[in-house]
């Protein structure tokens, strides 16, 4: 087993490593950025380097730092976590001739399924079908103009190195193509260092269920069960659960036994997920991360192993040292997962929320666990990726589960910045989540977050049972009531000037909609700025400038696009909500903006 272990990543991942390395007696080499200088991850490792930058580009992504960090440290082996690095064979050969263990599949693995045009090909070699799409790179919008008018739109543009949702753009016709290349590439480039796109159908109300496996370097390749993580919004997971709710067993085999297949046609080594699309009795393969995901917590709490533990010991040498039917054998129970984001999901607008945390509260008790790495007093940065915790339970079925995490999400506490806490209550507790009737675009087109107040504001919602009457200005509280002694929570519909500042914001426990599935039940939440009085447009979050779609002098519809704003590795359209004339245009690419900052005035 290695001595040290350096850990080419940040934030809760890189926690997460440290702490099955310090279990096996490893010392943890941690790495990071002029913001990271006190991070959680910093504080815990046994030795820290700096890179030196700020944005990813300047930092995790130089792999002269992190050859720099090796040679100091005298680390033996390199973990690269998840997004980065983790996916690039290029990074992989450099730690490799820096003579260092890459811990992950070998690099000519990664070129192929890391290149998620190329992993088609694999797979399709490997007799398992692929979503249909084009099977290389995009070049020119007229290509996905002649893809959609062929298949239909929309269509998806995706980060031919990466996943997770980054660079990922649904184009519903031929107008938008153009943009949609750009800002995918765009995205893409800055996620994952490289800006190579490209295209496949999009399906209309799959589910996305993945199968993580594991194969070492003596012959071994198993799967350890499937994960479903079709609670998404913009592409990207919220919450994920294993086993897949009602969800076919022959089709599980099946897609356990392709996984393995795809594994052995690459030479893979190490931890991966290959990735499915399940739409009525099939599936086809999407992509394979050749990496650990994000949602491993869920697998290892149905399988009692530590898939990190299960990484370090074969990129050492060591055989896998179970069958197949073994591991099957020893999967237990259901496990759910919710990634909380520094996002503010009111009225489903999920825009990201980057600060200081003022106070971290993570919830414990029986089957609970939560993997983050902030604590209070840390700071959620505009320059990375927004996850602040994953909050992971385990229950002897999924009901108990369900209803374990509708208890750990309560006691939470995050202050200081918005989360995606109150959206992920109103999931847990929907009709659609209890009886599994979702897909991937479940979300945005049947969640009804639309009474969700925004963070930090007073609003509240109006008692349904007296909209419209005299006494309409009652609002929602939970307070403290004794009766003989016993003290009691309940929630209360008062009198709003009775009610104070913190009225009580929705999704304790409520319904959450009734959006049948496939049925959208509520229109999609835009990332429009505030428009003063004046005519001053401000941006509703903290981040960068990197296009500007006008100039002085124009003149805009409500609803137009005016720049767009890159805040933790996503890009929002930062769209006008009044017809108008620009009158001054206070913003250019590369300028960096506070929530509140005037971008435009109109008149």
């Amino acid at each position: 087993m290695f001595e040290k272990v350096l850990i080419a990543n940040r934030g809760e991942i890189a926690v997460r490593v440290i702490r099955s390395c310090r279990e096996l007696g490893i010392r943890s080499i941690a790495v990071y950025s002029d913001l990271d200088r006190d991070a959680l991850h910093v504080r815990l490792a046994d030795e820290a380097y700096a890179l030196g930058g700020q944005s990813a580009a300047e930092s995790y992504l130089r792999t002269e730092a992190i050859l720099h960090a090796i040679e100091r440290s005298g680390a033996e082996a390199v973990h690269p976590g998840y997004g980065f690095f983790s996916e690039n064979a290029a990074f992989a050969r450099a730690i490799a001739n820096a003579g260092a263990i890459f811990i992950g599949p070998p690099p000519e693995a990664i070129e192929i399924m890391g290149d998620k045009i190329s992993s088609r090909l694999a797979a399709e070699r490997a007799g398992v079908a692929g979503v249909p799409g084009r099977s290389e790179p995009l070049k020119d919008p007229s290509q996905v103009v002649a893809f959609g008018e062929q298949h239909g739109w929309p269509v998806a543009i995706k980060a031919a190195f990466g996943g997770g949702g980054r660079g990922m753009k649904v184009v519903a016709s031929a107008a938008d193509a153009a943009e949609a290349m750009d800002s995918a590439s765009r995205e893409a480039r800055a996620y994952f260092g490289r800006p190579e796109i490209y295209l496949e159908r999009y399906m209309s109300w799959p589910r996305h269920i993945e199968m993580q496996v594991f194969a070492d370097r003596h012959g071994h390749a198993v799967w350890l069960g499937e994960r479903d993580c079709s609670y998404q919004r913009r592409h990207q997971k919220l919450v994920e659960e294993s086993p897949a709710a009602d969800f076919p067993e022959d089709v599980r085999r099946q897609m356990g036994d392709a996984s393995v297949r795809i594994c052995r046609a690459c030479g893979y080594e190490g931890a991966g997920t290959v990735e499915f699309l399940y739409e009525e009795g099939n599936f086809f393969f999407l992509e394979m991360n050749t990496r650990l995901q994000v949602e491993h917590p869920v697998t290892e709490l149905v399988t009692s192993l530590d898939l990190v533990a299960l990484q370090l010991r074969i990129a050492a040498g060591e055989p896998l040292g179970w069958t197949q039917e073994e591991l099957l054998e020893r999967r237990r129970g259901h496990a759910i997962e919710c990634r909380i984001n520094a996002e503010d999901p009111a009225g489903g607008a999920f825009l990201p929320s980057p600060g200081r945390i003022s106070r971290f509260r993570p919830a414990g008790g029986f089957g609970v666990r939560t993997d983050t790495g902030y604590e209070s007093g840390d700071t959620v940065s505009q320059f990375y990726d927004n996850l602040v915790a994953k909050l992971v339970v385990w229950g002897e079925d999924r009901e108990t589960a369900r209803r374990r995490m509708l208890r750990a999400l309560g006691e939470t506490e995050v202050d200081g910045i918005a989360t995606t806490i109150p959206a992920h209550l109103e999931i847990l507790a929907h009709h659609d989540f209890v009886t599994a009737a979702h897909s991937t675009r479940w979300v945005e087109d049947c969640l009804d977050l639309s009474a969700v107040p925004a963070y930090g504001s007073d609003a509240a919602p109006v008692a349904p049972a007296l909209a419209g009457s005299a006494e309409a200005s009652r609002v929602l509280r939970e307070v403290d009531a004794e009766v003989d002694g016993r003290r009691y929570r309940v929630r209360l519909w008062v009198p709003a000037e009775a009610a104070g500042p913190a009225a009580l914001a929705p999704g304790g426990g409520s319904s959450g909609g009734s959006g049948e599935p496939g049925r959208p039940s509520r229109p999609r939440a835009s990332s429009a700025p505030v428009t003063a009085s004046d005519g001053q447009l401000t941006v509703p979050m903290q981040g960068t400038i990197v296009k500007v779609l006008v100039a002085e002098g124009d003149t805009v519809e409500a609803g137009q696009t005016i720049c767009v704003l890159e805040a933790m590795k996503m890009e929002n359209p930062i769209n006008s909500d009044r017809a108008g004339v620009v009158r001054e245009l206070r913003v250019s690419p590369g300028d960096a903006l506070g929530a509140g900052d005037v971008v435009a005035v109109l008149e």
